[in-house]
């Protein structure tokens, strides 16, 4: 009671004065606990144990205030995830056109609709196909991008105006799409796999042909005439039809030559002939880049040469079993050479086992693909000027089987045979593999004086004499013509450049085995290279079985047609003579 009255005389003693300050002040600061009670404390002294009454006061205030904005969080917090769960869905719709400013025709759940667009909305953004999300009033309030789905349809026709024409399945009617935002300027032609949106009203993205982009190779090759060992013959010919033309450009102007623009490279499998064309590739772009007077000759109107682009196609890869598919590929193939040459590339188009899509046409009573496929080829042929727009090389083990539409002057000008390498060729192909760099067996060495040249070159030697030698061992093949001679073919006889690549390769395996038995350095010895070559002819895979005679005849240097029966000398088989059926 003493307190109190203490306070109470306290404040009368403060006089109307004090009064009338501390009601000002309080009207200021409004009705805030803790600033009264800071004023209160300011009224007593220091002295004064009541400050302990109040200070406890105002830490109960402060706690209470702290409660309260925690809860006002919570609530906040709450009312807000309330507000969403109680709110409407924003729906998915598709921008379909812009036709003035602020407004936007869209698509929504099938039906279409003409309305505004938020203001807030970067005009960048409302691109043509994208999906959009619109309010309850149908108002566009944000974008979401290009639909990643949809269905895969095949291009039928670029309209003029920029509008596609998609054909569908038998008994679906045909579809015509306008363009999105990302397709609009971008080139299309008839076979392009485009995307479309799921609504199938408008196309969104065009797709890469997987089938035709992985026969593009970015880089030409870099094999060089160096790395191919013999065919000297086959190599002047294409270097002096390829080559000539653009170093003596005036020459042949003068004359009025033709340059031509298709070769085909023939002659028995493994004997180099995929390696001469990426040759011929290189050895051209690499002669357009570097000769002005071959590059302002190639150019012509075209841009001029700055890289080159070799597209490698294996004939087996173009066929398919739908109809007007393999055609497809073939116009892909020239329409995307024709494009790599507008961006200053010179495309080389190489086909390898060209019988198996450009061979003789049947009677048409029959269906045959090559009714079809070979006229397709000979009309992207003829719609190329010379090797300054598209070179076409062909190779083929058969090149009798080969329409002779495809092959007539005009077409493929140059038929340069890849021979079987003799024994100075074979010798040439052996120090290709067999070089200064790989080691050899002490031995070797030691028997020619320590020089590691003359080294190797023994075991090239005894390697060629191994093979090449006419000895019972190295009979292979006894061979009956129709003009009744027999004919005795040796391992010589059928000798190539993969078979001769497949000898070093063996006998590196067993240089490395002994190696790796014995722990000691080792090399190449004669002794591998001899075993290797025993082991290659006798169970290699570039020579078939013995009793498939056709297959016999795809070696040989002899026209199928004057072959009659075939006998083999192989260890473990009979020497019988096989009938040869007429196969052409």
């Amino acid at each position: 009671m003493s307190d109190h009255r203490s306070f109470e005389s306290h404040s009368e003693q403060s006089g109307s004065g004090g009064g009338h300050e501390t009601g000002a002040r309080a009207a200021q600061t409004g009705s805030d606990p803790l600033e009264l009670i800071e004023q209160c404390l300011g009224l007593f002294p220091d002295t004064d144990p009541r400050q302990k009454i109040l200070y406890k006061l105002r830490h109960a205030v402060m706690l209470s205030q702290a409660a309260h904005q925690q809860r006002e969080a919570e609530f906040k917090k709450l009312s807000e995830v309330a507000a969403k769960l109680t709110a409407p869905a924003n729906r998915i719709g598709t921008l379909l056109d812009i036709p003035g400013e602020g407004l936007a025709r869209i698509l929504v759940g099938g039906a279409e609709y003409y309305a505004n667009v938020d203001p807030r909305v970067p005009v960048a953004d409302l691109k043509i196909g994208t999906q959009i999300l619109v309010n309850e009033a149908y108002a566009v309030i944000n974008t979401l991008g290009y639909d990643r789905n949809g269905p895969i349809l095949k291009l039928a026709e670029a309209m003029a105006d920029g509008r596609l024409r998609f054909e569908q399945e038998m008994g679906r009617q045909p579809l015509i799409l306008q363009r999105s935002s990302g397709l609009a300027g971008v080139e299309l032609k008839a076979g392009d796999e485009v995307r479309i949106d799921p609504t199938f009203r408008i196309a969104i993205e065009k797709l890469t042909d997987r089938k035709t982009g992985k026969h593009v190779l970015d880089e030409v090759p870099t094999v060089t005439w160096e790395q191919i060992g013999g065919q000297r013959e086959a190599i002047a010919a294409i270097r002096k039809a390829i080559e000539y033309p653009l170093l003596h450009a005036d020459t042949f102007q003068r004359f009025q030559f033709s340059q031509p623009k298709g070769f085909l490279l023939y002659g028995p499998p493994g004997c180099g002939k995929t390696l001469i064309g990426q040759a011929a590739a290189g050895s051209l772009s690499k002669l357009l880049r570097e000769s002005p007077q071959a590059d302002a000759q190639a150019a012509g109107g075209r841009p001029p040469v700055t890289s080159g682009a070799f597209l490698h196609i294996k004939g087996p890869e173009i066929l398919n079993m739908w109809l007007g598919e393999s055609e497809r590929m073939v116009r892909d193939l020239f329409a995307q050479a024709r494009a790599r040459r507008k961006d200053g590339a010179l495309p080389v188009i190489f086909i390898d086992e060209a019988e198996s899509v450009l061979g003789t046409r049947r009677a048409m009573r029959s269906f045959n693909i090559s009714n079809t496929l070979v006229p397709m080829f000979c009309s992207e042929m003829d719609g190329i000027e010379s090797l300054h727009d598209v070179v076409i090389i062909l190779a083929s083990n058969r090149p009798d089987l080969i329409d002779p539409a495809v092959l007539r002057p005009g077409r493929i000008d140059r038929k340069i045979k890849v021979a079987r390498p003799d024994r100075e060729a074979s010798s040439e192909i052996l120090k290709v593999y067999l070089t200064e760099e790989l080691p050899v067996h002490p031995s070797v060495v030691s028997e020619r004086g320590g020089e590691l040249q003359q080294a190797v070159a023994s075991l090239v030697n005894e390697t060629i004499e191994a093979i090449f030698k006419r000895t019972d061992e190295n009979r292979l093949l006894s061979i009956r013509l129709r003009n009744g001679q027999s004919t005795v073919l040796y391992r010589g006889d059928l000798v190539s450049g993969a078979i001769l690549s497949s000898i070093v390769q063996r006998a590196k395996e067993k240089a490395i085995d002994r190696t790796i038995q014995s722990g000691e350095p080792a090399g190449l010895s004669a002794k591998d290279l001899l075993d290797s070559v025993t082991e290659e002819f006798r169970q290699g895979e570039m020579l078939p079985p013995d009793d498939a005679a056709e297959e016999w005849l795809k070696l040989l240097d002899h026209h199928p047609e004057q072959v009659v029966g075939i006998s083999s000398f192989r260890r473990g088989r009979q020497a019988e003579e096989r009938l040869v059926n007429q196969i052409i």
